[in-house]
């Protein structure tokens, strides 16, 4: 039931190693991510206003706090060298178009709960660490959410979410590789498929 909420949303997105860093300014990194789920909460989920109106705020939230062309590149894996500059940009465009739709419309059920932020994971990629919260689910043990956490200057991005040890990047990478690889139409096929899952109807969390 942990991971069924958060796994079938964000759909999240990189090479995990652990040792100390310091090019990241970890508590202004730990503000970020606690502003972003802080907003997302009081200004999308809990707002008595119009559903129109909290898809809006949600894409304007999902597209300044994720790093989604970075996310983008690293999911299609090895077929970013290979692909076209067309098909880099159709993929990207599609891949964010995605997730902000999958994301908007069962962000409702992070309802009633909240993150407890609990101290950071120094990471070896440059400019990157981990944030480390939990969330209660109702029953059972608090599901373990790590934000991934890429510093660029005084700019923070989310460029990864890891739930109950399962990377949304990597999970999303392993797919779309597989997919690339049984089928013939290879990268531009990737987008059709992604493209119909944009146009048809978010299936309810579990399912």
């Amino acid at each position: 039931m942990k991971k069924s909420i958060f796994a079938a949303i964000l759909a999240s997105v990189f090479l995990f190693a652990t040792g100390a860093r310091a090019d990241v300014d970890v508590a202004k990194a730990d503000a970020f991510v606690q502003k972003v789920t802080n907003e997302g909460i009081e200004d999308i989920i809990n707002a008595d206003v119009p559903q129109k109106v909290k898809d809006e705020r949600f894409e304007k939230l999902f597209n300044s706090a994720l790093d989604l062309d970075f996310i983008g590149q690293f999911v299609l894996g090895r077929y970013w060298k290979t692909a076209t500059p067309e098909q880099r940009k159709a993929f990207i465009k599609v891949y964010r178009e995605l997730n902000v739709k999958t994301w908007s419309a069962r962000f409702d059920e992070f309802k009633g709960k909240s993150f407890k932020f609990v101290g950071s994971t120094p990471s070896n990629s440059k400019n990157q660490v981990f944030i480390n919260s939990t969330v209660a689910m109702g029953e059972g043990e608090p599901a373990k959410v790590v934000w991934r956490v890429k510093q660029t200057g005084s700019t923070f991005k989310i460029v990864d979410i890891i739930i109950e040890n399962v990377s949304l990047a990597i999970t999303a990478r392993n797919e779309y590789s597989a997919f690339i690889k049984n089928n013939a139409g290879g990268i531009d096929a990737l987008i059709a498929d992604l493209q119909k899952k944009v146009k048809a109807p978010v299936k309810p969390a579990g399912k």
